[in-house]
């Protein structure tokens, strides 16, 4: 059974317009149910809400939009909202989130405080140690970042998020030279 080279061109380029579709059908799904939980909940004026769980909701769904003003608005008032009944990892999510909106719009200065106080809420947060080393790079102090991404993989070993950016910073500075030296006591 020959196959002649026009059929298999046209069979192959349907299988890879036919997965095309179905990738982009996939995301148009999820940005339209993005979209649809965003009507729904400012619809229902979480936005005035006294709920924190339903401030952060609203505030996922925005940082999702990259809509970050709207983003560090709503989590602000999630902060505010935060009662000692809610466990500390909310507090925890909340001002990671709200660090994060605020990196995003530039602020690396007040997205580092923030990630400071979800670490205060939750030592073992290596996405918030993470995005706190992420930011004292964007700041130009490595030797933070460089000493926070090692805290990311004493906690876990495996997180290559920190494994790659420690290799960056090495190879543009001496961290890891200045590091051993002090091991020999130079």
């Amino acid at each position: 059974m020959n196959i002649a080279l026009p059929q298999t061109y046209l069979i192959g380029l349907c299988s890879l317009l036919l997965v095309i579709a179905i990738l982009v059908g996939r995301q148009l799904l999820r940005v339209r149910q993005d979209e649809m939980k965003l009507i729904k909940l400012e619809k229902a004026k979480v936005g005035c809400s006294k709920d924190a769980s339903q401030l952060y909701e609203l505030a996922s769904i925005q940082l999702k939009k990259r809509l970050y003003p709207q983003a560090i608005s709503t989590l602000n008032e999630a902060c505010k909202q935060l009662d000692s009944n809610e466990p500390i990892e909310a507090k925890a999510l909340i001002e990671n989130a709200l660090g994060f909106a605020l990196a995003a719009e530039n602020d690396f200065k007040s997205a580092i405080n923030h990630y400071k106080k979800a670490l205060k809420a939750k030592k073992d947060y290596p996405v918030a140690l993470n995005n706190l080393a992420f930011s004292y790079q964007k700041i130009k102090q490595d030797k933070a970042a460089y000493d926070t991404y090692k805290e990311v993989l004493s906690m876990d070993p495996n997180n290559q998020t920190a494994t790659v950016q420690i290799k960056k910073i090495e190879n543009r500075t001496n961290l890891k030279t200045q590091e051993i030296d002090e091991q020999k006591g130079f």
